[in-house]
């Protein structure tokens, strides 16, 4: 009887311990969702499916689609960074990998001489709009300016600026261009997209003068009446058309992506109801989401697997 009190406790540690691993069998069981696949409920894998970074250039048409893009990447389950660059860094980082994708390359074109400079170290992919035009613009109601030689003979202006954009911008250069190839006694001033906008809504509500660098497509078409001036030197070159590049590596690392930017297509109606949208809204994620909530059909057909 001794020797059985002697060994009670021991036996009675080895019955709870025995106990306590069968339960928490069944909790390990029950942490994993029940279904001992380690995923939820329905079936769904919870993992994140990894971050793409977008460089965006502030032009109306690439602050729309990049802000989509982010949107709709997010909802897929993907971990989006919208990066603000300039032109010239936007080729540089896609070169040296630091960005994955950039939606603003013009060619064949405005932007040559990126392209020329990093040829073998982009993955130059589809287009996405079609169509192009770009020069100089200015309201419809200074009737007798009607090409960039027009700008030369009249006293219409008191300042004798155009109004540009960023100073990296391939559209800035050309219009240096222009005024070499036309001999013209004007300076260019660098602002930003949203600051030559700013100031050509201005110039219009007072009806005053105001030559401007502007591209097509752009939402102030479909609001200012405006006109580009006829470039009879062909400085600005033809039509063109608006694709996206990529890191050496995307295509490999996220071919599904990749394959969604590819089937990406946009057309005036299109593209113009987007920037629209934005311009609308209080901020370009709100104007982005309106969009794509009214246009769900067509996302799904970007992204259809």
């Amino acid at each position: 009887m001794s020797n059985l009190r002697k060994w009670l406790p021991a036996l009675f540690l080895g019955i709870v311990l025995v106990l306590a691993a069968c339960g928490g069998g069944d909790d390990s069981e029950n942490a994993e969702g029940g279904n001992g696949d380690g995923g939820s409920d329905n079936g769904e894998s919870t993992e994140e499916k990894g971050s793409i970074s977008i460089g965006m250039n502030n032009w109306a048409e690439n602050v729309a689609v990049s802000n989509m893009w982010k949107i709709v990447l997010e909802e897929k389950g993907y971990d989006v960074e919208l990066k603000q660059v300039e032109k010239g860094f936007l080729y540089e980082a896609l070169s040296s990998g630091d960005l994955d994708i950039g939606m603003e390359i013009w060619l064949p074109n405005t932007d040559k001489a990126f392209y020329d400079k990093y040829e073998e170290d982009i993955d130059w992919r589809e287009t996405w709009y079609e169509g192009t035009e770009l020069g100089l613009v200015v309201p419809t109601y200074m009737e007798d300016i009607n090409t960039i030689e027009d700008l030369k003979t009249t006293d219409a202006l008191d300042e004798k600026q155009i109004v540009g954009i960023d100073a990296g911008a391939s559209l800035m250069s050309l219009t240096e261009d222009a005024i070499n190839e036309y001999d013209l006694d004007y300076s260019l001033a660098a602002s930003s997209g949203p600051t030559m906008t700013t100031e050509l809504k201005g110039a219009i509500e007072d009806e005053e003068p105001i030559v401007v660098t502007l591209w097509k497509p752009h939402w102030v078409f479909a609001e200012m009446d405006l006109k580009f001036l006829e470039d009879t030197k062909g400085v600005y070159g033809e039509s063109e058309n608006i694709s996206y590049a990529a890191r050496k590596g995307l295509e490999e690392d996220n071919p599904t992506v990749v394959k969604w930017f590819d089937n990406f297509k946009m057309d005036d109606q299109q593209l113009g109801s987007l920037m629209a949208a934005l311009n609308e809204a209080d901020t370009p994620e709100e104007g982005a989401q309106n969009w794509i909530d009214e246009h769900q059909d067509v996302i799904d057909e970007w992204t259809a697997e």
